[in-house]
């Protein structure tokens, strides 16, 4: 797989760029006309390129929004800036005190000793193509290929990765399908083959149209259900 190359300041697409693409997504894969329909412009979602990034995304896994911004902020304030040293300082049972359950103290701790010793190194990142970073990114305890992904979209604006494993894009898809169940990771995998070289610019798209559902945001009305997986459908013309 080429490298996909960082966007100016890792912040992805542009405004006027990402309005743009979104037409060509939905030319793509006409099944995405119900989410852009329903959502209005977004940015891209960026974070800082370093350990300090990739802890906060590690701590926001598997808990609510509210309690994520939580913990983080007793992490900030317990802390301070966060860097590796302060948290190798710290240890993982003074990881957990700031609301960081015990495998996610100890994954910060270790990944935290990986930037010390060079074994991950966030501004070599950039430089590496995309199989190349998410395998320097897998080889941290703690880190999956989801992590990873959505890591590398954020913080260094690549633009053609699709964090399937996901479960808001999983159910976004399921959505916009009228499908009975949600599409497998690699359902998902196969389905977003048709979004390239723009897979992180859909994920977005999908991201804020699950987040407008999900809160009431917007008045969406499934489509019949349809009891084919996702993955199954014939895919459309490609981007231009």
């Amino acid at each position: 797989m080429p490298r996909t190359p960082p966007r100016p300041h890792g912040h992805g697409y542009t405004a006027d760029e990402i309005r743009a693409l979104r037409a060509d997504l939905c030319r793509a894969d006409p099944a995405l006309v119900v989410a852009d329909a329903l959502v209005p412009a977004f940015a891209w979602r960026s974070r800082p390129a370093t350990y300090a990034g990739l802890l906060k995304l590690v701590a926001e896994q598997q808990v609510s929004v509210a309690s994520a911004a939580a913990i983080w902020k007793r992490i900030e304030e317990g802390l301070g800036t966060v860097t590796p040293a302060k948290v190798v300082a710290a240890g993982t049972e003074h990881m957990r005190t700031l609301g960081l359950s015990k495998p996610k103290a100890r994954y910060a701790v270790e990944i935290a000793q990986a930037a010390i010793d060079g074994r991950v190194d966030f501004k070599a990142l950039a430089t590496l193509d995309d199989d190349e970073a998410v395998a320097s990114l897998t080889s941290l305890i703690g880190i999956g290929r989801w992590t990873a992904e959505a890591f590398l979209i954020g913080a260094y604006g690549r633009t053609d990765f699709f964090p399937a494993a996901d479960i808001a894009l999983q159910e976004a898809v399921r959505l916009i399908d009228g499908g009975e169940r949600r599409p497998t990771e690699k359902e998902l995998y196969v389905r977003a083959e048709r979004w390239k070289p723009f897979r992180a610019l859909a994920a977005h798209l999908l991201w804020a149209f699950y987040t407008a559902v999900k809160t009431g945001a917007v008045a969406f009305t499934p489509p019949p259900v349809h009891s084919a997986p996702a993955a199954g459908r014939r895919a459309a013309r490609k981007p231009r």
